[in-house]
């Protein structure tokens, strides 16, 4: 039984339309007026920077001079003690080249002086996360930000908003869609396809017949391009995803959520940034920390939604990660259980494997035990 209705919808307030149009203006590079306790600032999101959008950037805010608002992850990693995002006094005549250095080089020789951010400049970070931009913006309190946003058909996003859109994201999710799919195996599936309010999507795969009012088993699964579609042998995310489906044609069948969230929630272009300082020696946590997100950004609320509105209260769960039984008992999911899903071990995963067992508490003992020998 699935029930088709879904939460409040995202659209009934004025401010959620505005955070909805303000990421899609950070898509397309465009700045916006965040408004915060007792502040405005003009907001430029620092992923696609370059030269000429820096210029007409500095250009508009003058005489005011841009300020760089990052997180407390890279603050820490510029070497600034700093427990909530900061801002970052930007020298007069500072190019892009510097400031993106500032946001993603993991050694930079510039060191700006920093003052706590108050409520818009966290807004404005927390707006280029939920964009899945770099998580740094450039900002500037102007004298008459109502004139500029007449003048120029700037949008205005209130702070409030920001802070409560991911939980009414949540709420506003309807089923889109459903048909069976044969799988390779030679199972169908059903995949019912969810839908939040800014269009975007997460999919649910059901494999045979399971009763959602009895215990079902689950697995919580994050898109991952790479290794689900391509089969990169760099992570194990493809090789747990064939492992369940086996699982649960085995076992009478059961559900996959497959989750909107690469990269661990950061974002597909974000991803292989840290890949790329993975490769100059930084393992996947110290990555993410480096360019400025927590380890894991993910929210699994969506997926205690799911399988809500799938009418499945009890689940046993095929994970390695505590963190998902956490967050779904949290929700009012009722987990009785936590089966592992092992997947291979090969030269180029090691490390990552590792990492996740060592350090952010994935219970991969087959990992551990490779590494002892």
């Amino acid at each position: 039984m699935v029930r088709k209705g879904g939460g409040s919808n995202l659209f009934s307030t004025k401010g959620q339309i505005s955070v909805s149009r303000g990421v899609a203006e950070f898509h397309a590079r465009r700045p916006v007026l965040i408004r915060g306790d007792r502040e405005t600032l003009l907001a430029l999101p620092v992923e696609g920077l370059d030269a000429q959008r820096f210029a007409e950037f500095t250009n508009l805010c003058a005489p005011t001079l841009p300020r760089l608002v990052i997180t407390a992850r890279r603050a820490l990693a510029l070497g600034i003690k700093a427990t909530t995002p900061v801002v970052l006094q930007l020298a007069a005549g500072l190019g892009a080249g510097a400031v993106i250095s500032l946001v993603t080089d993991v050694d930079t020789d510039c060191r700006p002086d920093a003052a706590a951010a108050g409520s818009a400049a966290k807004a404005a970070v927390e707006l280029a996360k939920l964009s899945q931009g770099l998580p740094a913006v450039l900002v500037a309190e102007l004298a008459a930000p109502s004139v500029l946003a007449s003048e120029h058909d700037i949008i205005t996003v209130d702070h409030r908003a920001v802070a409560t859109f991911r939980d009414d994201l949540i709420q506003s999710l309807t089923i889109a869609s459903r048909a069976s799919v044969p799988l390779q195996s030679g199972s169908r599936a059903d995949f019912v396809v969810f839908r939040d309010a800014t269009g975007g999507s997460s999919v649910a795969i059901i494999v045979g017949k399971p009763d959602f009012s009895k215990l079902v088993l689950a697995r919580l699964h994050s898109a991952c391009l790479t290794g689900d579609v391509f089969g990169s042998r760099r992570c194990d995310c493809g090789d747990q995803l064939r492992l369940s489906i086996k699982r649960l044609e085995e076992m009478g069948g059961g559900v996959i959520l497959y989750l909107a969230q690469e990269g661990r929630g950061l974002g597909l272009a974000n991803k292989m940034r840290t890949y790329k300082m993975q490769d100059d020696g930084l393992d996947t946590i110290d990555a993410n920390l480096t360019l400025g997100f927590d380890d894991d950004e993910r929210d699994y609320g969506i997926a205690a939604r799911m399988l809500q509105m799938l009418n499945c209260r009890r689940v046993v769960l095929l994970t390695n990660n505590p963190t998902k039984l956490d967050a779904l008992v949290r929700a009012g999911i009722k987990v009785a259980g936590r089966m592992p899903l092992e997947a291979p071990i090969n030269s180029d995963n090691r490390r990552y494997l590792a990492a996740k067992a060592a350090r952010a508490g994935h219970q991969l003992s087959h990992v551990l035990s490779s590494l002892a020998e």
